[in-house]
């Protein structure tokens, strides 16, 4: 007997191979609710069969999102309906998909469209200081390397929009160090080119240049190195990638080293990226450049960053009643 617990297994395992690692862990919180909520009203997913689904489960579900953000809520119901899309596609029970959808268009929230929020100065002092690290007197040969390392990491998120797991996997072989450029596979599994600029691909040149020694005991052929290694006792003189975590471990080490425990939190690899986006657009002006740069597949994630920031309004206002 097949029960609602092992569909949603197997639904998880398809969302798997189809999704990338976030979205498949976002969809597997979601299934997680759905089915802790099924316990609270007494349905017990790992004995009751799956053909005796109701939609009326997906009704009382999205009662139990009210207290997460709409952004959240809309995550959440979306894995849902896709597990209910799987069970009728499947024909494991019969269900009615359009009542599925109208739900969740008369009851779901919508989220508000919310303005980036990062500290760009924070962002800059970052940048500024990490930049001095190689020249830090007193440490011994690995910390030079993490300081390198760390360096030019930060220098990569903020000068190419690269997301962390982005950076994280970027070999050596995919930089055309000529043209500035690389090719990653980013969000939704698509092959992009990515651009670097003169200062962030020179702090990687020298952090591989003092890694050099590393890479050649290494055995394995250069262009399949990683650029970014980790350099912990664990990884020994071998050449181990990074890892996301070791990436958003980077951030907020270097956000305590240069901006104290008051700033932990506040910036995220994520905020690299904002950083990126309203560089380009403060600089050119040029909100399409700016999205094809970014990456985003839809001009409206774009145009978020496209406000006039506190700075601006408060130069306009005084040029406008204090001249």
């Amino acid at each position: 007997m097949l029960t609602i617990l092992s569909a949603s297994t197997n639904y998880l395992s398809t969302v798997k191979y189809a999704r990338s690692e976030n979205t498949f862990r976002t969809y597997q919180n979601g299934i997680n609710h759905f089915l802790e909520m099924l316990k609270n009203n007494k349905v017990d997913p790992e004995s009751t069969p799956i053909n005796l689904i109701k939609e009326d489960y997906f009704s009382r579900f999205i009662n139990t999102l009210k207290n997460h953000s709409p952004a959240t809520e809309r995550l959440y119901l979306t894995s849902v309906k896709g597990f209910y899309d799987y069970v009728a596609s499947e024909e494991l029970a019969d269900v009615n998909i359009v009542r599925i959808q109208l739900l969740i268009k008369q009851r779901s929230r919508r989220p508000g469209i919310r303005l980036p929020q990062f500290p760009k100065k924070n962002i800059q002092t970052i940048l500024e200081c990490v930049d001095q690290l190689p020249g830090k007197p007193g440490v011994n040969e690995n910390q030079h390397l993490i300081n390198l390392r760390d360096r030019a990491f930060l220098f990569c998120l903020a000068d190419t929009g690269l997301r962390v797991h982005e950076a994280c996997k970027l070999r050596r072989g995919d930089i055309d160090w000529f043209e500035f450029r690389a090719i990653v596979i980013g969000k939704g599994n698509k092959e992009a080119v990515i651009r670097f600029s003169e200062r962030s691909l020179q702090k990687i040149k020298e952090y591989l240049s003092a890694r050099a020694k590393l890479d050649g005991a290494s055995g394995v052929p250069l262009t399949s190195l990683p650029i970014f290694s980790r350099h912990d006792k664990g990884s020994g003189t071998k050449i181990k990638t990074i890892t996301p975590t070791t990436g958003r471990n980077i951030v907020s080490q270097r956000v305590l080293e240069f901006l104290g425990e008051e700033a932990i939190g506040t910036i995220t690899p994520h905020s690299f990226r904002h950083y990126f986006v309203t560089k380009v657009l403060q600089g050119s002006g040029n909100l399409k450049l700016a999205q094809s740069l970014a990456r985003h597949t839809n001009i409206t994630i774009t145009q978020r960053y496209a406000h006039i920031n506190d700075d601006e309004l408060d130069r306009g206002y005084k040029e406008i009643f204090d001249d």
